[in-house]
This record gives structure tokens, C-alpha cells and sequence, in this order.
């Protein structure tokens, strides 16, 4: 008996000795990539579009298929059987799919902006008309398709199809003064939109968006470039307390050739328009400069008075979302956290409450629409648990629940126009998408694409399971996963490295597939250390008051959490307390920091990617909704910035940036270097020259970044100092 125990441990042994490390080149190069399903895109009735691209031929494809046996129905476009168009990059129907969009040579702008040349492609004659000669923002089909409304240089055009005529409707834009139609940086950033027009369901209006940056104060960055000069980026970009872009609503009147400006009382913001299912009534979303009082105004584009038809108010901040929804009467689906917890509302047109369709100390995560034929709501929410997603339905009257997808993980639905289907993703921690479909009572119906050859190679590495725990400390209870190395033995001590982000609403700790640092966390266990991540306090789908205790304390709370779980996973037999680290990006990064500075007796050494050191430096939306200003709560942002602490720095600090960061300005990073020369405290530093936020773009860029951070981890993480250097120290 004991020589065959000893033969399984010999032939186990072997086993794992004979699988691979993942190394960090694998990470980049594709080796782990997903098989995912191309963006799909909804169409009339039980059918849907995939985009494709021929290597061979580089040409662009659109295929319509069935939702109910999945197999292509047609092709509706094939970019080789056009002359004036290779290949296109994106595709928007009309509103009766007789008719397409098509995008090329698109240049980004900012995180979701782009410029691009555009064409009409007429689907019944395969002819193609190209729709300006210049580089074009947001072409819009009018509903009747008769019409395209787009922006050029900051100003709005409406083109004719039939004649090729072409009115020019706002005429004072002007780069960092006004844009008519789109969204400046901050709203593009912070209220996640870019095209700021709406038409009239009668194509007879066009409702617009304003914005008059005159006062709002510039920022410029130096862009290195390869010239021998190095050039300016140059932009608008209000930082906490300063002005904000002066925003109007206005509609145009295709008929009338006439703009009117609206009135909608006092606000500061206007994050939402669009029209409702009554072509005379447009709806505009305002808040006030603190984001804690919502109004909801309906607007009667004939003669121009409004109403309030819902006023929401918050003691802290009101998140915007895009789930308002109306019904063939007007009356409208809304979404709130008043009660609490994140839930679905249901309200007549006249703004009065009919009923709260989901209930429950829970969060509705996701609304992906009603079927007024059944009456029926289709949402995601947390009810299987905070860290995991699922899909139900519920009746508008809140009645006859139903789970629709019933394995516990991430779930993600993509429904039918009519609600009839859905391909549901699905993963979790050890499991790869696979996309299945559904019909809307929630059947299976088939497997759509799996990652089944991802599973069979990743059997030839060295992987451990991410296991979930909830970690107690004095601040509370927190969600948390941990990483432990090959061949754990609990009898030895391992150092840590803790990694978060930590920021307001969002999630770190969630039951879904690896993304690209899962992959390097895993490499990080082959090198013999632990890794573990905890959501504290501040983060979502928990409910509004764990969500917003931070509230004008931005890094009090969140890193409190962070040093109290380091000291409490310290106390655990196979950690070595004095032994860990920590690492995250942008929020994350200002968190790392702030953690080694006020936690120097638990923190040995940290890693701040693109980080805030002070909310003083970032922008009014995102950084007022959780502080107020600068002016009004001015320990709120001192108490809590890096810069004031770096007298503090015991452990060893490693900080990056990417120098053409839009976002998260490089002055963060360098502020925080001065901060640190000032007190004479050795750190480490990697500058990405022209990277914005994300350090993604150039050649080898993240295979560097990441290289660089593990190297550090080495060298400093669970390397024991000799004697000689503790000498020297």
C-alpha cells in the first residue's frame, strides 16, 4: 500500500513537473486569446447581423442570420463586390434594413470618439454614396431614411439622400469653443456618450446638445512624436472646481430650417436626450452640479414647454444609466437605487409611479428590455450572489419571477429585437465563454461557440484555481478571491501581493474568465507567490450604502480596508506578514500608493500605474459626483492625496505613467515624483512616451510594462535582504 501512495505521489508529481509555466510573452502574443462571438447586432423580427473579415481577400462582410436554427440567411454586404470600398470597419441600419452606414478609415479621438469616412449603401440596388468628402463624425439615418444627420468640424449638417443636397444647421462651431451635436471630453469620458442629436421618431426635428467651452480651462500635453520638433495636444478639460462647458438643448426643424433654443430651468448637466415614442415630446435627463438631484423633463417640440416628470434625489450622487425605456403609451421603465438597492421601476407618462417591478436587498445589474405583448421584463441582476450574474423575468407588475439561466457564473444576454431570443455568455472563474442560445422563456435551445480548445491547451500549464472567500476584518465583510502558488504547502510562508482597484461601483472580485492579469497573476504563483484581491467598502453590487460611504472621502475607507486585509491575511500560518505588496492602475494606482505611504509598517513595497495622487487634478463629473469640489470639501482632498504623504515612504515604490495620458494627466505622476524628491525618498519610475491611459499602443508596449513590473515584484517581494544590505539600509 505504501509503495503504491508512493507511486501516485511519484507519477502526480511528474505530472504537474512536465506542465508548462505561463511566461509572459504568452500573455501578449495571443496564446490565451477567446474565441468570441463578433458584435452582434439586433435586427427586425427573429434575426441578426455578424460582421466578418477576410484575411485572404481583405475584404468586410455583413451576414444575416437566424435566431432560431442559427444558420446565415444571406449576405447582405460584401465589400469585394464593391469598387469604391475594399474593406469598411462598422455597419448602422436604417430603421427598415433596407439601407447601411458603412465606416473606414476611422481615427480615434478620445476613449469612444472617432472621425471616419462614411457611406450609404442601399441594400435592393448594392449602390453606394459616399456621404461627405471629409472626415465625418456620427452619421444618423432619420427614421423615414430619407435624411442623414452627422457633424463636421464641430458643426451639424443634414444631408438629403434622394437629392444629394446638403443643409448646414449650426454654423458658430469652433475647436475649444463650441461643439454643436457632440460631447466635449468630459461628458464623453464621464457620461460614456459621444453623439449628442437625437431625431423626432417623425424625422421632422433634430434635438441637439450645445456646448460652449469658452471659459472652461485648457490643458496641453507635449507629444514626442518622431519629428524633430515635439508637437501639443491642446483640449478643454475642466478639472475639479473649475468651469464647466456651458450646455444648451436646442431643436432644429427640418421643415422650418429653424433652431430654437430650449428652456429646462437650472441645472449643470444635461447627460441624456431623446425623444419618446410620441414624435412631438422629447425627453431631457438634467443634474445639478453636485449630481445629487435629477430631473426628468418632458419637452413639447411644438411649442416648447416642459415638465418635470421625475425628480430623483440623493444624499450622496445619482449614477446616469441608459435603461430609461418608453412603452407604446409613454409610459417608461426607470431604473433607481432609491430604495437602497439598484431596482426597476415602472411609471405612467405622466410621471406617475405604477410600480416597483424588482424588490430585494439586491441589484438589478443589467435591463435589456420589455415585451409589451407579454408584459414582460428581461433584466440581469446579482441574485445569485454579489459576485456572480444572472438572467431573469419578471412581470410589469412585478409578478411571476422567473430565473432564465440557471448555471452560477457571469451570464450576459444579447436579445432579439422582439425579445423572442437571446445568446446568453457565459462564464466563471474556471470556465471559458460559451455562448448559448435561448428562447425568451428561457429554454435552451443549442451551444452557439465554445472554448473548448482554449480549456485543452491551458491542461499544459501549471494553472490554480481562483478560490473565493469572504474576509472578515473590524471594517466588515468583503468579497475576495486568492491565488495560491504551485504546489502549495501550507506548512511553508509565501509572500503576498495583493492586487485592486477598488473605485466607486465597481467590481474586482466577480465569478467570471480570466482577463490578460489573471494570466500574469498565474505566472506570479509559478514564481512562489500568493496573490489575492479584495473589494472593500466602495465598491458595488452590494447596495447604495456600501457604495457610497466614500462619499467626500475619496481613499479613506477603501484604504483602510486594503491595510486591514493585509493584516488579517498576514495572520494566516502560510503568509509572511512582513512580506507583502500591492499594485493597481489609475483608481487602483492612486489606492497602491496611498497604501505603502499610510500602511508602511504592512506594506513592503507597491506599484502605481497612471495613478491619481490628487483629486484636485482630475475632472469635474467624475470627481464632484463623489467629493463636491475642491472649494467646498477641501480636507476631503487633501487628507486623502498621495503628495501629502510621501514623507512616509519606507518600502520600495515603483511608478508609471504614459506621458500622453488624457485622462489621468502625467502631471499626477509627476507631481507625486517632486512630492517624493522633496522628501528625499528613493523610488523607481517607467514613463511611457505619448501612451494614454491604457499603455496599449506601440510595439512590444505591454510586454515591456509588464516585464518591468514583475522584475520589480522579484526584486523586492519576498527576496530576503542580507546582512550587508541591511547594513547599507
Amino acid at each position: 500500500m505504501k509503495k503504491l501512495l508512493l507511486l501516485f505521489i511519484a507519477i502526480t508529481s511528474l505530472a504537474t513537473a512536465q506542465k508548462k509555466e505561463i511566461v509572459i510573452e504568452e500573455i501578449w502574443d495571443g496564446t490565451f486569446r477567446t474565441e468570441r462571438m463578433n458584435s452582434l447586432n439586433s435586427m427586425n423580427g427573429n434575426f441578426y447581423t455578424l460582421q466578418n473579415f477576410n484575411r485572404e481577400s481583405q475584404s468586410t462582410s455583413v451576414h444575416k442570420y437566424s435566431y432560431a436554427t442559427l444558420e446565415k440567411v444571406e449576405t447582405i454586404v460584401d465589400s469585394k463586390d464593391l469598387e469604391d470600398l475594399k474593406y469598411f470597419e462598422s455597419y448602422v441600419f436604417n430603421s427598415n434594413e433596407t439601407k447601411l452606414i458603412l465606416g473606414v478609415d476611422e481615427e480615434p479621438i478620445y476613449r469612444h470618439s472617432s472621425l471616419g469616412v462614411f457611406y450609404v449603401y442601399d441594400i435592393p440596388s448594392k449602390s453606394l454614396q459616399l456621404i461627405d468628402e471629409e472626415k465625418i463624425q456620427e452619421p444618423t439615418f432619420s427614421p423615414d431614411s430619407k435624411k442623414i444627420a452627422y457633424a463636421k468640424n464641430n458643426n451639424l449638417f443634414v444631408k438629403n439622400l434622394e437629392t444629394n443636397e446638403v443643409i448646414q444647421i449650426t454654423f458658430d462651431g469652433k475647436k475649444n469653443n463650441i461643439i454643436n451635436g457632440i460631447c466635449d471630453w468630459v461628458y464623453e469620458e464621464e457620461f460614456a456618450f459621444v453623439r449628442a442629436f437625437e431625431w423626432s421618431n417623425d424625422s421632422k426635428n433634430i434635438a441637439f446638445l450645445r456646448f460652449d467651452e469658452t471659459e472652461v480651462p485648457t490643458f496641453s500635453m507635449d507629444i514626442v512624436g518622431t519629428a524633430l520638433y515635439p508637437s501639443q495636444q491642446v483640449f478643454k478639460y475642466p478639472k475639479a472646481g473649475e468651469k464647466n462647458a456651458v450646455v444648451t438643448l436646442h431643436v432644429y426643424s427640418v421643415e422650418a430650417i429653424k433652431t430654437s433654443k430650449i428652456n429646462i430651468g437650472e441645472y449643470e448637466y444635461i447627460p441624456r436626450i431623446r425623444w419618446t415614442n410620441d414624435a412631438t415630446i422629447l425627453c431631457a435627463t438634467t443634474l445639478n452640479r453636485h449630481q445629487n438631484n435629477l430631473n426628468l423633463y418632458f419637452i413639447n417640440a411644438t411649442d416648447f414647454t416642459s415638465k418635470v416628470v421625475l425628480n430623483e434625489t440623493d444624499n450622496a450622487y445619482i449614477d446616469i444609466h441608459d435603461n430609461l425605456t418608453f412603452l407604446e403609451d409613454n409610459s417608461f421603465i426607470w431604473t433607481s437605487e432609491k430604495d437602497g438597492f439598484n431596482h426597476i421601476y415602472y411609471y405612467s407618462k405622466e410621471g406617475k409611479l405604477i410600480n416597483q417591478a424588482t424588490k430585494g436587498n439586491w441589484e438589478v445589474t443589467d435591463f435589456y428590455g420589455v415585451n409589451e405583448k407579454t408584459n414582460t421584463i428581461y433584466y440581469q441582476s446579482v441574485e445569485d450572489g454579489s459576485i456572480n450574474r444572472t438572467i431573469y423575468s419578471i412581470k410589469l407588475n412585478g409578478k411571476n419571477k422567473k430565473r432564465l439561466t440557471n448555471t452560477s457564473g457571469t451570464n450576459d444576454a444579447s436579445f432579439s429585437k422582439n425579445l423572442n431570443y437571446f445568446i446568453n455568455t457565459f462564464s466563471d472563474a474556471n470556465t471559458p465563454p460559451i455562448y448559448t442560445l435561448y428562447d425568451g422563456d428561457g429554454n435552451l435551445l443549442k451551444e452557439v461557440l465554445n472554448n473548448n480548445e482554449l480549456s485543452k491547451n491551458l491542461e499544459n500549464y501549471k494553472l490554480v484555481k481562483k478560490e473565493f472567500f469572504t474576509l472578515s476584518t473590524k471594517n466588515g465583510e468583503f468579497n475576495a478571491w486568492i491565488l495560491k502558488p504551485t504546489n502549495f504547502d501550507s506548512n511553508k510562508e509565501y509572500p503576498l501581493f495583493m492586487t485592486q482597484y477598488s473605485g466607486p461601483g465597481s467590481q474586482s472580485v466577480s465569478n467570471s474568465w480570466n482577463g490578460a492579469n489573471d494570466y500574469w497573476y498565474q505566472h506570479l504563483t509559478d514564481q512562489g507567490y500568493i496573490v489575492v484581491c479584495v473589494d472593500g467598502r466602495g465598491t458595488g453590487f452590494k447596495g447604495a450604502d456600501f457604495k457610497k460611504v466614500t462619499y467626500k472621502e475619496l481613499g479613506k475607507y477603501e484604504v483602510l480596508d486594503q491595510i486591514e486585509a493585509a493584516k488579517e491575511l498576514g495572520k494566516r500560518s502560510y503568509i509572511d506578514s512582513n512580506e507583502i505588496g500591492i499594485w493597481g492602475w489609475s483608481y487602483g494606482g492612486f489606492m497602491s500608493s496611498n497604501c505603502l505611504l499610510k500602511g508602511n509598517d504592512v506594506f513592503k513595497m507597491a506599484i502605481a500605474v497612471a495613478p491619481v495622487t490628487s483629486w484636485r487634478f482630475y475632472d469635474s463629473v467624475y470627481t464632484e459626483r463623489y467629493m463636491q469640489t475642491p472649494q467646498e470639501n477641501p480636507s476631503g482632498y487633501d487628507e486623502n492625496s498621495p503628495l501629502n504623504f510621501a514623507n512616509l515612504l519606507n518600502g520600495k515604490f515603483l511608478l508609471v505613467h504614459g506621458s500622453g495620458d488624457d485622462n489621468v494627466h502625467f502631471q499626477n505622476s509627476m507631481r507625486m515624483s517632486n512630492a517624493l524628491i522633496e522628501a528625499n525618498k528613493p523610488f523607481d519610475q517607467a514613463i511611457y512616451p505619448d501612451r494614454t491611459h491604457g499603455i496599449y499602443r506601440g510595439k512590444n508596449t505591454r510586454l515591456h510594462l509588464y516585464n518591468k513590473m514583475t522584475t520589480f515584484i522579484k526584486e523586492n517581494l519576498g527576496k530576503k535582504e542580507s546582512k550587508l544590505e541591511l547594513i547599507k539600509n
